[in-house]
């Protein structure tokens, strides 16, 4: 019986597929997902036609499908309208039939004519890549070869890690649960902070905050395997990251916020929000137990935040949400750090509003939270006067 060109222990075809799949992921995190959909870095045309070239045998996928649907999710996050949010279409559907979602909109001619701008449109690109299951089936006979009646193992193992790894999991699971290190618009959520079976993308808050980053960890304890790679193709010269996380800087607590705290109040914005609703902890702990003694309504602290802040109504009966909408409305404190949220997002958000009228909006807020009597309030205050540019 034909054992293929590779007669190996059966540890030995375990650690070819992990290798091979591997390969799989480092091309779609940085190829696909940083350098084609956000631009983050710019690559050489070796590495650039090797992952296109790896895709098309491991995954079928087509460029500027792949990268149309996946702008089209940022823009469209957690609305109707995104292709694969487990916010709209449930946590089953995403996860296990991300995959045909992904195909259904790759039909879609209007996502891939509005978002699959700049995407490769070469001789390759149209006359071969575009046949996927040409190139699977040349994936397969490889495998075979090479290893025999295992090879097929193998090859269906290649088959389904994007579609169950990238599809399911990271866009299913990773905007339900999980951490979060920025208060981002959208449900995304960090999965673990060892981003090595899916490349890194199981940092997904970090990249829903940062899209345009071609690093995904921000923590010290984060670990973000496909940057590693980018910067040994950078130190090779075949690549350049174009942008990173941003870090605040903190200078002395200026009396009155003026141009320069501004910008870099946008410009960390998430960093910003982040900072704002952890600093009122104290508020959701006195307001937590104070529904519970009034109203009878058993919340954490935690989840009552979720609510007021995010408007996380999971787990939550018909019954419970009327009793609870109904307590937050005769809470001032809670009425006044959700109406504050709402304002200091809108300093990045209003578009039509020049910088002077920003500024002053700013000020206000900042003299507001300093009158507000909500102690915690007060002392964010002043780390938002302490934001540098």
């Amino acid at each position: 019986m034909y054992n293929g060109l590779f007669d190996l222990p059966w540890w030995g075809y375990v650690l070819v597929a992990l290798a091979l799949t591997h390969v799989t992921i480092v091309s779609v995190t940085v190829f696909l997902h940083r350098h084609q959909a956000h631009r983050a870095l710019e690559l050489h045309a070796l590495p650039s036609h090797f992952f296109r070239f790896w895709l098309w045998l491991t995954t079928g996928m087509v460029t500027k499908e792949w990268a149309a649907i996946h702008r089209k999710h940022h823009a469209k996050c957690e609305t109707a309208e995104d292709p694969h949010s487990p916010q709209t279409r449930g946590l089953h559907k995403v996860l296990w039939e991300g995959a045909e979602l992904y195909r259904a909109e790759a039909k879609n001619v209007e996502t891939l004519q509005r978002y699959g701008h700049g995407t490769p449109d070469d001789w390759l690109e149209r006359k071969v890549y575009r046949h996927s299951i040409l190139g699977v089936a040349i994936m397969l006979v490889i495998d075979l070869v090479a290893f025999g009646p295992l090879g097929l193992t193998i090859w269906a193992v290649q088959m389904a890690w994007i579609p169950f790894w990238a599809a399911g999991v990271v866009n299913g699971v990773g905007h339900f649960w999980g951490y979060r290190n920025y208060d981002c618009d959208d449900a995304s959520r960090n999965l673990v902070p060892w981003g090595i079976l899916i490349g890194g993308e199981e940092l997904h808050n970090n990249h829903h905050s940062f899209a345009t980053s071609a690093k995904l960890s921000a923590k010290w304890y984060e670990f973000d395997i496909g940057w590693m790679y980018i910067r040994l193709l950078e130190l090779l010269g075949l690549a350049k990251v174009k942008k990173t996380i941003p870090r605040p800087r903190f200078g002395e607590v200026k009396p009155v916020p003026d141009l320069d705290t501004l910008q870099a109040i946008v410009t960390h914005r998430y960093d910003v929000m982040t900072r704002y609703v952890r600093s009122l902890r104290e508020v959701f702990v006195d307001e937590a137990r104070r529904l519970g003694e009034v109203h009878g309504l058993e919340l954490s602290a935690r989840r009552l935040r979720r609510w007021v802040l995010g408007g996380e109504l999971r787990g939550l009966d018909d019954t419970q949400r009327r009793r609870l909408e109904q307590a937050v409305e005769g809470s001032p404190a809670l009425r006044t750090v959700a109406a504050m949220r709402d304002e200091l997002a809108a300093l990045w958000s209003r578009s039509n509003a020049s910088r002077e009228q920003l500024l002053a909006q700013l000020q206000d807020w900042v003299a507001r939270a300093e009158r507000s009597g909500i102690r915690p309030l007060q002392e964010f205050s002043l780390r938002l006067r302490s934001y540098a540019a």
